[in-house]
């Protein structure tokens, strides 16, 4: 459990009254307005969101992770200091107790254009997706969780049949296993999922296996169950989610459902995949419908069954995610530079109508701090 960044907010939490610390990673550079990582806190009772403030300076801080017991704080970014190899960074930053964070050490991720980061379940090793030039690669972490140096560096090749969105290897996420064993990478532009066998002690990746998914699909994120028997993965290109039986690594496509609705032919791209607490539901977002599908889960076959379409109210839903309690939803809005919260009906799974929306510049990542493991 992540320990609080502050003794208040332990002692509201106690009395039901604590709002809940989150993080905003976004997008700099350009037209955005954005400094780095902003800080906000969500309140569970009513949806109500505290101020947005800048909570550290940083170049691209797209997608952030917590350690699993020090106050530390981890994003993706471009390097203060550019390395030799002019890779992306790895920033690490300690949460001081009025939610500010301090910079503490940044190293390199061993590719370019960083857009996902996890910790292993040592919390030694980060797993990093580079989607510019596809690398998968680690790092390992010193005894403190400081980045100590690249462990492992995967290069992959190939294209596959959308010539613009997929002329190389774009690798976007990274998941490591419960047993700590495996890690699953989505890859947007070969259409697969890899499969690396992990060394938690070298932190280093054995030769993998993979899945395909459908040509031209564009596998960005996955979720798993609980039980890790199930996955699911949003391909972006052609709006979808694959779900999969799971056996000892092994991925089985078994369903690919659509996020859109029948009939609409407007561009959309999809983002982000979440399941319920309970394990009943599966959400992901759609850029360009704006909009959350929501699908119900069979629990013994892990087929999907469509529940709705929820307008998430704004533009752009790059990210999103289920607050502690399992009752609200929120999403970051990257073009409309805002976020919302919309109620959960935990029974139903569906979704209300989004709160009034607050600024935020160009977010593209939600972290909240307490209620994490």
């Amino acid at each position: 459990m992540i320990k609080p960044i502050a003794l208040s907010l332990l002692l509201a939490s106690s009395l039901g009254a604590a709002p809940i610390p989150v993080y905003l990673g976004t997008q700099t550079g350009g037209k955005s307005k954005s400094e780095g990582i902003y800080a906000t806190t969500f309140d569970p009772d009513n949806g109500s969101f505290g101020p947005v403030t800048l909570a550290a300076k940083y170049s691209q801080p797209g997608f952030l992770t917590l350690h699993p017991d020090k106050p530390l704080l981890y994003c993706t970014g471009t390097p203060l200091t550019p390395f030799e190899d002019k890779t992306d960074s790895i920033a690490a930053f300690r949460i001081e107790a009025d939610g500010k964070l301090t910079f503490l050490k940044e190293g390199s991720t061993g590719g370019r254009g960083a857009c996902h980061l996890n910790l292993d379940g040592t919390a030694r090793t980060m797993a990093v997706a580079n989607y510019g030039d596809g690398r998968i690669s680690t790092v390992r972490l010193d005894a403190g969780g400081l980045p100590e140096s690249v462990a492992s560096v995967i290069t992959n090749t190939g294209t596959g049949p959308n010539k613009v969105r997929q002329d190389k290897p774009h690798a976007h996420g990274v998941y490591f296993t419960k047993a700590n064993n495996r890690l699953y990478i989505p890859d947007l532009g070969l259409d697969k999922v890899w499969v690396h066998p992990f060394d938690a002690a070298t932190s280093k990746l054995g030769e993998p296996t993979f899945t395909s998914t459908e040509p031209g699909a564009g596998p960005r994120h996955m979720a798993f169950t609980a039980d890790e028997k199930h996955a699911y993965i949003i391909d972006e290109l052609d709006n979808t989610i694959t779900a999969c039986r799971n056996t000892d690594g092994k991925l089985e496509p078994i369903q690919r459902i659509g996020t859109l609705p029948e009939g609409w032919s407007g561009e959309n791209t999809t983002a982000e995949i979440e399941i319920s607490p309970d394990g009943r539901f599966v959400y992901g977002s759609n850029r360009g419908h704006d909009s959350i599908a929501v699908f119900s889960r069979d629990a013994d076959s892990g087929r999907l069954t469509f529940v709705q379409h929820a307008p998430c109210g704004g533009k752009l839903p790059r990210h999103f995610k289920i607050a502690p309690g399992g009752k609200w939803l929120l999403c970051a809005h990257q073009e409309t530079a805002t976020l919302t919260a919309l109620p959960l009906d935990p029974a139903t799974g569906k979704l209300g109508a989004p709160g009034e929306p607050i600024a935020c510049p160009n977010p593209i990542c939600i972290l909240f701090v307490m209620g994490r493991k």
